[in-house]
């Protein structure tokens, strides 16, 4: 049976810690593991044929983490985005990074800017990275700048059609498979508009031992779906 590979997948990449914990080791190193396994599952995701990928890679909750980890987690990304921007251009990855700026030092802001820029022309692939993103606070955001417009008829009630062309990427189609990792049923605020009418899959694995093999697994259970939205 030939698979039908799903335009837009997004990933709640979660158990990196509790991965860690298993093997002995601190939680930083769990999310390091996570951040290569996420270089595998980006690269086989253009092997498939996925043309947008979402991971929830930072959440506005984060912050509340200790703050070793929230430091460890912000070089993390950062030296994810200097060591990989090269090979993402070499691999047709077009960057994106999703998500509110509060808290975010001005030196990380400004290497997001230049590494979506740098890769803004790539077309293989957009990886779409929600970092400090909050789906509450996204179609907050997104009312708020409907009240804001001054074009806006006052008083004309809002329309779904309305609220979607005010969300953070109103141009990536909304996701067909939501993929969440570790067991955990619940959907931690991710993406809250955008997956109403997803697929989800949950496995047990933690994502640092979610591999490609999981990947097909996880998009062969979609292809058995009847989708009736």
């Amino acid at each position: 049976m030939e698979l039908k590979i799903p335009k837009h997948i997004a990933i709640i990449m979660d158990g990196n810690g509790r991965w860690a914990k298993n093997k002995g080791k601190i939680r930083l190193e769990g999310h390091r593991a996570g951040a290569a396994n996420l270089e595998r599952i980006l690269e086989e995701s253009i092997k498939l044929g996925v043309k947008y990928l979402t991971v929830y890679a930072f959440s506005t909750e984060n912050w509340k983490r200790p703050e070793m980890e929230v430091k460890g987690l912000m070089e993390l990304f950062s030296g994810f985005l200097s060591s990989k921007k090269k090979t993402m251009k070499k691999q047709g990855i077009k960057l994106l990074v999703t998500g509110s700026k509060e808290g975010v030092s001005d030196s990380l802001l400004k290497k997001i800017e230049e590494t979506e820029k740098y890769l803004e022309n790539e077309n293989n692939i957009v990886f779409n990275i929600a970092f400090n993103y909050g789906g509450r606070k996204e179609i907050t955001d997104a009312i708020n700048k409907i009240l804001a417009d001054e074009k806006r008829e006052p008083g004309k009630p809002v329309t779904e059609e309305e609220v979607a062309k005010y969300m953070y990427r109103p141009d990536i189609p909304d996701p067909e498979l939501v993929i969440r990792t570790s067991g955990e049923f619940r959907i931690s605020n991710f993406l809250l508009w955008e997956i109403a009418y997803s697929e989800f899959y949950i496995t047990d694995k933690y994502w640092p031992d979610f591999d490609e093999k999981e990947l097909e697994k996880a998009i062969l259970s979609f292809n058995k779906r009847d989708r009736r939205y």
